[in-house]
Formats: structure tokens, C-alpha cells, sequence
């Protein structure tokens, strides 16, 4: 069985706060910098401090409110809906699936599977791989895909792997797939919240520490924008991927000990 959630023993000491704060701060200047990032790396600091399911909570409400603009912005969403809507609906419709694994599966083997993932995305970006999907695939494809993106999601929390990959795959324009990123990110995190609720995973508590992480984050994205028009985005990218793989290693690492 799975160990007890932290948010059950402490979840508003100072130390607490000050962690939550501080990463969403760090993922949101990320975001700022390169456009993504904050769900990913808010959840890869968390969950090498705290559980997974709580961590998982608390980006909810940074998550889906930064990612919900960037679903907006853009004025491509219809053509990026009909293009995109059987993996879409598949990303969404799944990850209650993954969330039942979240009262049944050891964290420590969810957190080894998103450390996993962590470091096979990191590894594909800094090796530059690029796959290319087909039209008269897209449908079904992005079917598996989604159905894969969606189980994940709901198991770690993690929105990336494969259906970043994916979006990336058939062919978007760079416009069209920063929009469609955020189309992603905004419903499964919706769907994640349900996930969670429908598992007793989410509670009050979580909720209020996730809604005053919004500040910190949307601050960090301010900063990274200023950090944009002095960093080249390039070499940022770099640094973030080789931390991204780095951290995975490191909660793969953390779980294999909760093993013993």
C-alpha cells in the first residue's frame, strides 16, 4: 500500500510553504524563459521533497491558470482542435486510469516511473531527436498516444511524455505548437484534478497551498521573460534539460532506496 501523503503529517509549517513557494518561482521563470516547463519542473522539485500525490495537487491551480492563457493566446485553437482532437480527448479521458494507481501502487514506483520519464525526455531534447508522423497516421497515432499521455498523467502527474513528442511530430508550426502545448497542459491538468478528487487525493489544505503558488509562479514568469532578452533561449534550453535529467535521475535514485 502506499505510504501516507506528507500533506496529512504537515502541510502548512513554514519550511513547507517556503519550499512550495520557492519551486514554483523557479518553474515559472523557466516557463517565462522558454515557454514551458512549469508543470514539469514544479513536479520534479516537489516530489523530491515531498509524495507524489500531493505534489501533484499543488500544481493544479499554477498549472492550469498559466497553461490556460497560453491555450488561449495564439488564435489558431480551432484549427488546432480539429486537427488534434481524438489524441485530445484520449489525453483527457484517460488519466483517471493512471489516477487509480495512486491508491493502489507504491509512490516509490510512481515516483521511479516519472523520474524515468523525466530522463527520457530530457535525453531525446538534448540528443535533438525529431520524429515525423505521417497525416494518414495522425488519427490513429495520436489515439495510442493520447491513451498513453492520458494514463501517465493521472500515474505521475506528468504531461509531457509522449504527447509533447506527438505534438511535435506532426509537424505544427512553432505558433501552433506552443498553443497546442498549452491546449494540452490546461485539460489534462483539469482531468487531473478530477482524477485526484475522485481518489480522495485533494483536499482543502492542498487546494489553498496550490491557489497562493499561483503568485510566486506568475512572479518567476515575469522574471524569466527578463531573463529571455538577456539569456540566448538556446543555451537556456540546454541548461534546463541537462537539470531535467539530473533531477530524474535523482528521484529514480530516491525511490530505489524506498524500495529497501
Amino acid at each position: 500500500m502506499p505510504a501516507a501523503p506528507f500533506w496529512r503529517e504537515r502541510m502548512f509549517d513554514v519550511f513547507t510553504v517556503s519550499t512550495v513557494f520557492a519551486t514554483f518561482l523557479i518553474a515559472g521563470a523557466v516557463k517565462g524563459v522558454i515557454g514551458l516547463g512549469l508543470p514539469t519542473v514544479s513536479l520534479a522539485l516537489l516530489t523530491a521533497a515531498i509524495d507524489l500525490p500531493s505534489a501533484m495537487a499543488l500544481l493544479l491551480v499554477p498549472s492550469f491558470i498559466t497553461n490556460l492563457w497560453q491555450a488561449l493566446a495564439g488564435g489558431q485553437g480551432r484549427v488546432i482542435l480539429a486537427r488534434i482532437w481524438p489524441f485530445l480527448l484520449m489525453a483527457t479521458a484517460t488519466v483517471w486510469l493512471g489516477a487509480v494507481a495512486l491508491t493502489r501502487v507504491d509512490f516509490s514506483w510512481l515516483s521511479a516511473l516519472l523520474g524515468l520519464l523525466l530522463v527520457s525526455y530530457a535525453s531525446v531534447s538534448l540528443a535533438g531527436l525529431r520524429f515525423v508522423i505521417k497525416a494518414d497516421r495522425e488519427i490513429w497515432i495520436g489515439l495510442l498516444f493520447g491513451g498513453l499521455n492520458g494514463v501517465l498523467t493521472g500515474m505521475t502527474g506528468s504531461f509531457v511524455v509522449p504527447g509533447v513528442l506527438y505534438l511535435q511530430a506532426i509537424g505544427l508550426g512553432r505558433d501552433q505548437l506552443i498553443q497546442a502545448m498549452g491546449i494540452l497542459f490546461t485539460a489534462a491538468t483539469l482531468a487531473l484534478a478530477v482524477g485526484l478528487q475522485g481518489n480522495s487525493l485533494l483536499t482543502v489544505e492542498l487546494g489553498k497551498l496550490s491557489a497562493a503558488a499561483l503568485l510566486p509562479a506568475l512572479t518567476g514568469m515575469a522574471i524569466g521573460q527578463r531573463i529571455r532578452r538577456k539569456l540566448s533561449e538556446q543555451l537556456f534550453r540546454r541548461i534546463f534539460f541537462i537539470s531535467l535529467l539530473l533531477l530524474g535521475a535523482y528521484i529514480m535514485l530516491g525511490a530505489f532506496d524506498g524500495f529497501t
